[in-house]
C-alpha cells in the first residue's frame, strides 16, 4: 500500500513537470482552452457567489460577537474581511472548481483513455498532456484568479450586511478598521492561493482521468479520488502558504 501510494505520488508530481514544460511549448492549444475556461467559469461562478455570501455573513457574525466580548468592536471589519479574503475565498474557489470542474476533467479525460483514444493520439504523435492536459490546468488557474475575486468583493459585502444590520455596528467603523488592518499583500496571497490551488485541482484532475483503473466502474472511482485527493492536498497547502506569509510579510502597523 505505502509502495504504491508512493508511486501514484511520483507519477502526480512527474505530471505536474510536464505540464509546466508543456506549458511553453508550441502550439497552444487556444480554442480548448477558450472552451475549457467558459465551461468551467460557467458551472462555477453562480455557485460560488451564492457560498460566498453565508460564508462571509458567518465570519462576520462570529468575529463581531467575539469583539462584541472582548471589547473590540472597532475591529470587527479589518478581521473578518482579512479571514474572507486570505482564507475563505480562495478555499471556496478551490473547492467549487476541483467539484465541478476538476470532475468534469477527471470524467473527459478517462472516458478517453478507456475508449482508447489517448493511446490512438500517442500513435500519431500527438501527446495527450499538450493537447489535452494543458489547455485544462490553465483553464483550472485562470478561472480561479478570475472568481477569487469575485468571491472576496460578495463575501465581504454579506459579512459588512450582516455586522452593520444584525449586530448594530457602523459603516464608518467596519471600513476603518479594514483600512487599519488590511495590506495589499494580503491581497495578492489570496491571488497566489487561488493561483496554486486552481493548479493543484487541474493536475489532480488529470492524473487520475490519465490512469482510470477497471472500465466505466474505474473512471467513476477516479472521479471520486480526485476530488478527495484535491481537498486533502487544499488544506495541506493551504497551512503551509499561510503560515509562511505570517513568518515573512511583518502584519501592518508592527
Amino acid at each position: 500500500m505505502i509502495t504504491g501510494a508512493l508511486r501514484q505520488t511520483g507519477r502526480l508530481f512527474a505530471l505536474a513537470a510536464e505540464v509546466s514544460r508543456a506549458v511553453f511549448r508550441r502550439p497552444f492549444q487556444f480554442r480548448e482552452f477558450v472552451e475549457q475556461f467558459w465551461f468551467i467559469a460557467g458551472v462555477t461562478i453562480l455557485p460560488a457567489a451564492l457560498v460566498s455570501i453565508p460564508f462571509g455573513a458567518v465570519i462576520a457574525l462570529q468575529v463581531g460577537s467575539l469583539t462584541q466580548q472582548l471589547g473590540a468592536q472597532s475591529f470587527t471589519g479589518g478581521a473578518s474581511v482579512l479571514a474572507v479574503v486570505q482564507q475563505a475565498s480562495p478555499l471556496i474557489v478551490a473547492l467549487l472548481i476541483a467539484g465541478a470542474g476538476g470532475s468534469a476533467i477527471c470524467a473527459d479525460l478517462g472516458s478517453r483513455r478507456i475508449r482508447e483514444e489517448l493511446d490512438a493520439m500517442e500513435v500519431m504523435g500527438v501527446s495527450p498532456v499538450q493537447r489535452l492536459v494543458v489547455p485544462r490546468v490553465l483553464a483550472t488557474m485562470g478561472v480561479a484568479v478570475l472568481l477569487n475575486g469575485l468571491v472576496s468583493v460578495v463575501g465581504t459585502l454579506g459579512g459588512f450586511f450582516f455586522n452593520v444590520v444584525l449586530q448594530g455596528g457602523t459603516p464608518g467603523a467596519y471600513l476603518s478598521s479594514f483600512s487599519a488592518l488590511a495590506q495589499l499583500s494580503d491581497l495578492y496571497l489570496s491571488e497566489l492561493k487561488a493561483l496554486v490551488f486552481g493548479f493543484i485541482a487541474g493536475i489532480v484532475a488529470a492524473h487520475r482521468g490519465l490512469n482510470p483503473r477497471g472500465g466505466p466502474k474505474g473512471v467513476g472511482d477516479a472521479v471520486n479520488q480526485s476530488v478527495v485527493i484535491t481537498f486533502l492536498l487544499l488544506f495541506f497547502v493551504n497551512m503551509v502558504m499561510t503560515a509562511g506569509y505570517l513568518q515573512i510579510v511583518p502584519p501592518k502597523g508592527g
